[in-house]
C-alpha cells in the first residue's frame, strides 16, 4: 500500500510573523488527519522551507503518494499556475504520485470563521465604546486582490454572506492590491455613507505587509473622519474552522471522485473581460524569489523611501514604471535573461485589463512619503 504524505503549499511572505503563523497552522493540522499520514509544508516564494524541501522530507519518510493543497483562500494565479508547476515538475522528476486539492474557497466553515472574527471585534468595540446597532454599522471586507476575477468575485461572495448573515446596515468590498477598489478608496467611499461605525475585516489567513497596509489605511481614513468609529477586525489565522476546512481539502482527495479545483477558471472558460486568456500556457517563474526570507530587500518599511509608517504599494508602481518587478504578474516578463539554471524567461503574463483604474493600484500615487 502507498504511504500517504500531506503537503501544505503556502505562499510565503517577507513578514516573519506571517511565516511563523503559517508554520503554527501546519503544526496543528495533523490533529485533524489520520495519524499515520505524514504532514509537511513549504512556501512558493520569499520564505523557507520552499515547497521542494517539504516534498523531499515526505519522500525521505517513504511517502509515495502525496496529497497537496494550496494554503490559500482562493484560486488565483499562484494556486492555478505557480504551485501546480512546482508539483508537476517534482512528481515527474522523482516518479511519485502527487495529487492537488482545492483551495479553501467559499465554504460554510470559512464563513463561520470569518463571522467569528468579525463578531469578536464588534464585541470588543461594544465593551469599550458602547453598542452601535448593526443597522447603523457598515462592514468593509478587504481581500487580497488578484488578476483573476474568479478569486476577486469569491471575496465579494464571502462579504455578502457576512453582510446578510450578521445583518449589517451596508457592506463594501475592497482589495489590497492588483484590482480595484483598493483599501484607501474603498474606505473613503464607505466613510461617506453616513454610518456610525465601520468594521474593517481583512479576509486573510495571516499577518504580513498587506495586513499592515489595510490597518494603516484604516487609521489614516479614521483620523480624517473623527465622527465615525472605525473597528479593525482580526484576520482568520488558525481558527478551528479554518483548520477543519484544510483537513477536508486534503481528505476529499482520496474519495472516489475528488471535487474539481478551479471550477470557474479564466484559463478554462471565457470570463467577461478576460476572454483572451482561455487556454493560456500555465507556468511559474517564482524561483526568482524562492527562499529569500523575511530579510529580503523591500521587506521593511524602513528600507523604503516612498512609504512612511506602512507599505502603501507605491513602490510596486515605481518598479513597474521601470519595467521590472519579479513579484507582479501584470507586466511583460519576457526579458530573456537566465540565472544559471537553464531556465529561459521568454514567457509573458497577460496584462491585467484594468491596471489603470483610478481606484486600483494607481490610487497609491496619492500617498507618497512626505
Amino acid at each position: 500500500m502507498s504511504k500517504i504524505g500531506v503537503m501544505i503549499c503556502g505562499h510565503g511572505s517577507r513578514s516573519q510573523a506571517a511565516v511563523d503563523q503559517f508554520s503554527v497552522l501546519a503544526e496543528k493540522l495533523p490533529a485533524y488527519l489520520p495519524p499515520e499520514w505524514a504532514v509537511e509544508y513549504g512556501y512558493l516564494e520569499f520564505a523557507n522551507p520552499v515547497i521542494r524541501d517539504g516534498l523531499d522530507r515526505l519522500r525521505a519518510q517513504g511517502c509515495d503518494k502525496i496529497l497537496a493543497v494550496p494554503g490559500m483562500l482562493f484560486a488565483a494565479m499562484h494556486s492555478k499556475n505557480d504551485i501546480p508547476t512546482v508539483l508537476n515538475t517534482y512528481a515527474a522528476k522523482h516518479g511519485i504520485e502527487v495529487s492537488y486539492g482545492r483551495e479553501l474557497g467559499v465554504d460554510p466553515k470559512m464563513i463561520a470563521a470569518a463571522g467569528g472574527r468579525v463578531q469578536e471585534a464588534i464585541a470588543a468595540a461594544n465593551a469599550a465604546h458602547g453598542e452601535v446597532p448593526m443597522h447603523e454599522t457598515c462592514l468593509v471586507v478587504i481581500g487580497r486582490g488578484a488578476s483573476d476575477p474568479d478569486a476577486n468575485g469569491n471575496v465579494a461572495k464571502i462579504a455578502r454572506m457576512l453582510h446578510e448573515g450578521l445583518g449589517f446596515g451596508w457592506c463594501e468590498v475592497g482589495y489590497s492590491g492588483v484590482t480595484f477598489p483598493l483599501v484607501e478608496p474603498c474606505l473613503q467611499h464607505a466613510s461617506k455613507l453616513g454610518y456610525k461605525r465601520i468594521v474593517v475585516f481583512p479576509y486573510f489567513l495571516f499577518s504580513g505587509i498587506l495586513i499592515d497596509r489595510i490597518y494603516g489605511f484604516t487609521d489614516q481614513v479614521a483620523a480624517a473622519n473623527a465622527n465615525i468609529q472605525f473597528v479593525k477586525a482580526g484576520y482568520l489565522n488558525d481558527h478551528e474552522q479554518v483548520l477543519a476546512t484544510f483537513a477536508e481539502r486534503i481528505t476529499e482527495q482520496v474519495g472516489e471522485i475528488p471535487p474539481p479545483n478551479c471550477a470557474m477558471c479564466k484559463y478554462r472558460t471565457q470570463v467577461l473581460g478576460f476572454e483572451a486568456e482561455v487556454g493560456a500556457v500555465q507556468e511559474s517563474h517564482h524561483h526568482h524569489v524562492e527562499g529569500q526570507g523575511a530579510s529580503a530587500p523591500g521587506s521593511n518599511v524602513e528600507d523604503c523611501t516612498l512609504c512612511d509608517s506602512f507599505c502603501t504599494g507605491l513602490c510596486r508602481l515605481e518598479k513597474q514604471a521601470k519595467g521590472h518587478d519579479h513579484h507582479d504578474h501584470s507586466h511583460d516578463h519576457s526579458h530573456g535573461h537566465t540565472h544559471g539554471h537553464a531556465h529561459s524567461h521568454d514567457h509573458v503574463h497577460a496584462e491585467y485589463p484594468h491596471a489603470d483604474h483610478p481606484h486600483g493600484p494607481e490610487s497609491a500615487r496619492k500617498s507618497p512619503k512626505t
